[in-house]
Formats: structure tokens, C-alpha cells, sequence
């Protein structure tokens, strides 16, 4: 079968509908495949590319059987490729392949965005294979990170544009913790992190009082407000994910912005004002709060470069999970990011898949998680 890719326009959302309920049934998390004004928006937004595949040279022509897309916002090169799907009747195909490079072709390539990154389903090779073949490079793996028929676990990868990675801004020292996932990046992208000293967590914030969190699930005014506090997306900025509830102690001393899509039950922290260090001492009952609206896995994307905010969350059982290089460009260079992540419910890694490169970041976790959450073991005294 051979097919044309071309934009997608509103007249292909019903058939779009229809191709992401045959790839993945009624439980899509996200509304790119399932929202139709949402996806009438994306398709119409400037700054997401969105393409589909149609079917011709067959009794079936001009039907649709792939769709992927990019999507970026004002102000930002970093871009998220996402609703990769091919109609299982193609699978093997290829056309997965096709679709991830000539949309990379068109926004990385063509220099419209620094770097695309992709969290990739791991209950089979395929999607690994696929983002692997168009030169996307693993770089973590976030456990139980999505509620789909059942709780999965995804990978983070990413592409990006000649030269960026060679400007990344270097750090001077990073919490000892880190330094295993800083390894497998350097052998993943073939960068270093020779100058970045292993040193201990700074203590822990001193512990918070009790302090009671109200959670407004309003998300025209959390946006608004937002983007009042943030109005250049400067401060502490979760890409691509703008917030939809707000978490405030009774005493208004701070105020937490949160992302919680409770279809796939996980959440992302994307900013804290006045400073995120003003509830650096709140994350449990913050993590607490959140898994009571829903959310069974919560996560910080953390600058590599702030040794403080990351001890924090260590001492708070969040697990450093991935590592994003160069992901944000500020001045002439880039910094990069850690993704710490935190799930209240069982991880069971029976059902994950994953090739050869992503092992060793999935070993990495595991032993993270050991060593945040399980008693030291000692050697027992042997009688003389």
C-alpha cells in the first residue's frame, strides 16, 4: 500500500477520532485524539504541526491510517512529538517511521526548533524502535507514568538540531544521586559531564508545619492567574504542559501550579511562586493533595544546575528519572533538566519492554528506588 502525508485540516478530525480509537480503544489520555475543539485548535495552531497519512492505490483509498504531530508554543523551540498512531491493519509497515521524520524534517531540520522529545510506550519494542530509527536518543524512564488500560511505564526521548547539544551551559556539581543517570546520558549522546562533581544532598528543608492546601480546580483562572505571575514562561517553566489547578496553603504564603490530567491520573508541577523554594518544604502534603484528586504519579522537571530544589526533592522520595539536555536556551547557551518523579501506587516492571539502550536507565531507577525506599542491609556479625 503506498500513501500520501499532507497538514491535517478540521474536516479529518471524525476519521481522526475513529484511527486513535482503533490504535489505543477509549482510553486515550490526551485530547488530541479525543476532544474535537481541541483538536480543532491544534490543527489551526501555528505552532503545531500536525500531519496524516491517507491510503491510495488500493480499494480503499483516501483512507486514513497514520497521524502524528508536533507541537510547540509561542516563545519556545522545544517541541513534543505526540498521537503517533498507525491503524493496526498497517502496522509493520513503516509508516510510523515516515511520519516521525518527515515531521522532524520539517521543524528540526528546517531549524524551526531546537530539539523534539517524545515519551514513548514501553509495553513493546515497536515505538522504541521507531523514534530509535529517526534519531531520537533515550534519556529515562518514567515509571507508572500513565493510566491506560492498566498503569504504564514511559521513556523519554529526544532529537535535536546540529550544534545545540554542543552549547549546553556546564554545572559544577550535582547532587551524588544524579550521577548514574548522568553516565547513561553520556554514553546515550555522547556528551560529558567530566566537570560536574558528585556532592552530597544539601539537609533536607526543615519540616513543614501542618498546613492545610486548598485546591482550586477552576483552569480558566489558574490560567489566567499563571500567566499573570509568569508572563514571559520564564520561571521555573514546565513546557508544554500549561497548569489547570492551583494549590494554596490557608495562609496564601505561597502558591503551587500544577498540570493534573486525571484521564491518565498524573500530574506535573509546573511552577511555584513567589519562588519555588517557598514550598520546597511542602512537598509531601503537596504530593498528598494531589494523589487524593487523582493523581497516581506526580512529576518536577528541575534544572540540573539548582543543587538546592533537587536535594529537596530527593529528600522527598522523588526518584531522578531522566535527564533532558539542552532543553532550554537561555543567552547563548542551553541548560539541562532533570525529571524527578514520585507514584504512590505498586510499579510492576514484568509487563515493560525495553531495547538495549534503554536498559540501562531502567536499571538506574531500580536502584534509585532501592535505595530511597529500602533499609540499608548490613552484614551480620560473625561470632569469633
Amino acid at each position: 500500500m503506498s500513501v500520501t502525508i499532507e497538514q491535517a485540516t478540521p474536516a479529518d478530525i471524525a476519521e481522526l477520532r475513529q484511527l486513535y480509537y482503533a490504535v489505543y480503544g477509549p482510553h486515550y489520555p490526551t485530547a488530541l485524539g479525543t476532544d474535537p475543539a481541541e483538536m480543532s485548535r491544534l490543527i489551526q495552531d501555528p505552532f503545531t504541526l500536525w500531519l496524516v497519512a491517507r491510503s491510495t492505490g488500493t480499494a480503499k483509498s483516501g483512507g486514513l491510517v497514520g497521524s502524528a504531530a508536533i507541537h510547540s508554543e509561542p516563545g519556545s523551540r522545544l517541541g513534543r512529538l505526540e498521537g503517533l498512531a498507525v491503524h493496526p491493519d498497517q502496522r509493520g509497515s513503516g509508516l510510523a517511521g515516515q511520519l516521525t521524520e518527515e515531521l522532524c524534517a520539517r521543524m528540526l531540520t528546517a531549524g524551526r526548533l531546537d530539539s523534539v522529545y517524545a515519551t514513548v510506550r514501553t509495553v513493546s519494542a515497536g515505538p522504541q524502535r521507531v523514534v530509535a530509527r529517526n534519531g531520537f536518543r533515550p534519556m529515562g524512564i518514567l515509571p507508572n507514568a500513565v493510566d491506560l488500560d492498566c498503569r504504564e511505564s514511559l521513556a523519554l526521548y529526544a532529537r535535536h538540531s546540529p550544534g545545540v547539544l554542543d552549547r549546553r551551559v556546564p554545572v559544577g556539581e550535582v547532587p551524588a544521586p544524579l550521577l548514574p543517570l548522568l553516565r547513561n546520558v553520556e554514553r546515550s549522546l555522547g556528551i560529558s559531564y567530566a566537570d560536574a562533581r558528585p556532592t552530597d544532598p544539601l539537609p533536607a528543608p526543615p519540616e513543614a508545619p501542618d498546613v492545610t492546601l486548598e485546591m482550586v480546580e477552576a483552569p480558566a483562572f489558574v490560567r489566567r492567574r499563571f500567566h499573570d505571575r509568569f508572563p514571559d514562561a520564564a520561571q521555573w517553566f514546565y513546557p508544554l504542559h500549561t497548569p489547570n489547578v492551583l494549590l494554596v496553603p490557608d495562609d496564601g504564603d505561597f502558591e503551587v501550579y500544577a498540570y493534573l490530567n486525571r484521564t491518565g491520573r498524573y500530574c506535573a508541577l509546573v511552577a511555584g511562586h513567589p519562588d519555588p523554594a517557598a514550598a520546597a518544604g511542602y512537598l509531601e502534603p503537596i504530593t498528598r493533595a494531589l494523589t487524593r484528586a487523582g493523581a497516581g504519579y506526580v512529576e518536577a522537571l528541575v534544572p540540573l544546575a539548582h543543587h538546592g530544589a533537587l536535594s529537596a526533592f530527593l529528600a522527598q522520595d522523588f526518584i531522578p528519572s531522566a535527564l533532558y539536555p539542552a532543553m532550554r536556551p537561555e543567552g547563548d547557551g542551553f541548560h539541562d533538566y532533570v525529571v524527578l518523579t514520585r507514584t504512590t501506587e505498586h510499579i510492576d516492571f514484568r509487563g515493560v519492554v525495553v531495547e538495549k539502550p534503554l536498559q540501562p536507565y531502567l536499571d538506574s531507577y531500580v536502584s534509585a528506588w532501592a535505595s530511597a525506599h529500602l533499609p540499608a542491609v548490613t552484614a551480620p556479625e560473625v561470632a569469633p
